[in-house]
């Protein structure tokens, strides 16, 4: 019994991970980084051997595995070869023990613990003395960058001139933070995330020489959530093993990670797209029953928006090993039917909505007002589609019938190409909707939102022509021309032309102004413009040399002043200021106006200063 327990315990604590098991021991080994191999391959076999490299890529692309196999070639040595080589498929003396981080002549240093000068100071004292065993003595310097600016500063010379029989390696994670005195002086190689279809051949290989069955979607999943790491793929994969007693299920894997199905999610997409509200809150909901994470619902409907995106121009992007079968046959019905803006706006929204759920307390309530947002925008004219309805509408003759408005479709056989512009106006004019239809899972027919009519060249009218047979609006004063400003709700106008217009005289078809020194220089091309569009006859407005008299808001000022001091000279008022003392007049309304004169009547007082109290 204890034999069997003391077993148990020597198997357990033999145990290796993963990505301690399978890590790379030479270059052929070493996936997704061929550019870089090559360069080394060449430089090795010409004699051109840096004095200093710098290798830098996210977490787990293989940096600190490049530099102990970078320091085990050159220090590599067999009975038949003793130079510096890349091939490296037979161990050398020193391959074993520099791969295990236990050689004398290759010194790994964590730059996260020994940030300061006083370690430079050991490193630039040490260099001097020759190997003890190897043909060079390499410092592996990881997390470079967390070094202070005087350990940079004290590493310059040396690494500039550094003896022959010595190599700095540097690795890290924030290339930026490097000093660029440093970079100048080395190599520099950057390592690529890795490509997911080739995680997945990498993990399927794994999975085969530990004898465990692996799901291809599972596979698929892993290497999504790993994010082109090595590393952090192989640390899933472990994770899964033990979560699914020796075997890898899709199920498991997107339990474990929180994860959504991909089906499901290409089925929320299809709702969110055709604008139903009802069933895409429903799928969410239940996405969200079985254990998926909101923000990860998101993240997930934003790389299948950014797949289908992609789609419409990189069709090759199809061959992705990562792809399940369901992403790439409905993303491609998706990428034939859904216009780029259609796309690009829901892209946008995503990204501003996945923030607001993971910083949000209730993240389930913000999700689904994402959702709610999207779905609403799906029946939403774009922009473009906006301003050429207007242009339709403008563009149609007076008179002419803008009802009974048919919708222009296009057919699903062809349903990649772009709606044709907006409806003539015998189909409709501005009524047209764009539309598309789409197949769904289960063979049926759903019509789809697509608005992207292709750029049709239209008239852009400034302001429909008057209506001949309309009488024209009579303009007696600048009140009126207030008046109809205010009508036509440009309020914009209506304060320019209170502040900023003298009126000299006005008679039908003619005005001379003056204007006030801040007013602006196309006022008087503006004032001739819109008076013909609201009046319906031509004006000729002039700037006059005479003064002209008051502006309506000195007008209105001079008003306000009066008022104030009648109300003040009243001896009602002045009974009742002295009687409460702080008490001010705020406004002044004379009861029973004439209704012409009760716009007048009703001067709003600007509150009194500290004199006006009493």
């Amino acid at each position: 019994m204890s034999e069997a327990g003391n077993s148990g315990t020597e198997k357990a604590a033999a145990y290796r991970v993963l990505a301690r098991k399978y890590r790379p021991a030479n270059f052929s080994e070493l996936i997704g980084q061929e550019p870089m191999v090559r360069t080394l391959t060449n430089a090795f076999a010409t004699g051109r051997i840096a004095q200093a490299w710098m290798l830098t890529g996210v977490r787990g692309v293989g940096k600190t595995t490049t530099a102990r196999i970078l320091a085990r070639a050159l220090n590599y040595k067999t009975a038949t070869v003793d130079q510096p080589s890349v091939d490296l498929a037979v161990p050398g003396e020193h391959c074993q023990a520099i791969m295990e981080g236990r050689h004398v002549d290759v010194i790994e240093m964590d730059a996260a613990s020994h940030t300061g000068i006083d370690d430079i100071r050991d490193i630039i004292e040490r260099v001097r003395y020759a190997p003890v065993s190897a043909r060079y003595k390499v410092y592996i310097i990881d997390e470079v960058h967390m070094l202070s600016t005087q350990a940079f500063n004290g590493l310059l010379k040396t690494l500039e001139e550094p003896p022959p029989h010595v190599k700095f390696i540097f690795a890290t994670t924030e290339i930026r933070k490097v000093p660029i005195t440093v970079l100048s002086r080395c190599q520099r190689f950057d390592l690529r995330r890795i490509d997911a279809g080739t995680l997945v051949a990498h993990l399927s290989s794994i999975a085969g020489k530990e004898g465990i069955a692996v799901d291809d979607d599972a596979l698929a999943m892993i290497a999504r959530a790993a994010e082109g790491s090595a590393r952090d793929s192989l640390s899933i994969l472990d994770q899964a093993i033990a979560h699914g007693s020796g075997a890898v299920s899709a199920d498991a894997v997107r339990a474990m990670l929180g994860l959504a199905d991909r089906a499901r999610i290409v089925d929320l997409f299809e709702h969110v797209m055709k604008g139903d509200v009802a069933a895409a809150l429903a799928e969410f909901r239940n996405q969200y029953d079985t254990g998926a994470d909101p923000a990860a619902v998101l993240t997930d409907l934003a790389e299948f928006n950014h797949l289908v995106t992609r789609l419409r121009f990189v069709p090759t992007a199809l061959e992705d090993a990562s792809l399940s079968e369901d992403e790439r046959r409905r993303g491609a019905d998706f990428a034939k039917a859904l216009s780029v803006r259609v796309l690009s706006r829901t892209w946008q929204m995503l990204l501003k909505g996945i923030p607001e759920v993971q910083s949000s307390n209730r993240p389930v309530s913000a999700a689904e007002m994402v959702l709610i947002r999207l779905a609403h925008a799906a029946d939403l004219p774009t922009l473009d589609e906006a301003l050429k309805s207007l242009e339709s509408a403008a563009s149609v003759p007076n008179g002419a019938p803008r009802s009974n408005a048919a919708p222009a479709t296009s057919a699903a056989a062809n349903p990649g190409q772009a709606n044709p512009g907006p409806a003539n106006p015998t189909n409709g004019g501005a009524g047209a909707v764009a539309q598309t239809r789409m197949p769904t899972t289960n063979g049926g027919a759903q019509t789809m939102r697509l608005v992207e009519p292709e750029p049709m060249p239209a008239p852009f009218v400034p302001a429909p022509e008057p209506v001949a047979d309309a009488p024209p609006v009579p303009v007696k004063s600048l009140a009126d021309i207030v008046a109809l400003a205010d009508a036509q709700r440009d309020i914009a106008f209506k304060v320019l032309v209170k502040r900023c217009v003298r009126l000299v005289r006005i008679e039908p078809g003619r005005i001379d102004v003056s204007l006030t020194d801040d007013a602006p220089k196309m006022l008087l091309n503006d004032l001739t413009a819109k008076l013909r569009a609201w009046t319906g006859r031509s004006w000729l407005v002039s700037l006059s040399k005479e003064a002209g008299g008051q502006t309506l808001a000195e007008m209105e000022s001079t008003k306000r002043e009066n008022a104030l001091l009648d109300a003040k000279s009243d001896p009602t008022v002045a009974a009742i200021l002295a009687r409460f003392p702080g008490a001010r007049i705020i406004d002044v309304r004379i009861p029973d106006a004439p209704e012409a004169d009760a716009v007048e009547a009703e001067v709003p007082i600007e509150p009194a200063t500290d004199e006006d109290e009493t």
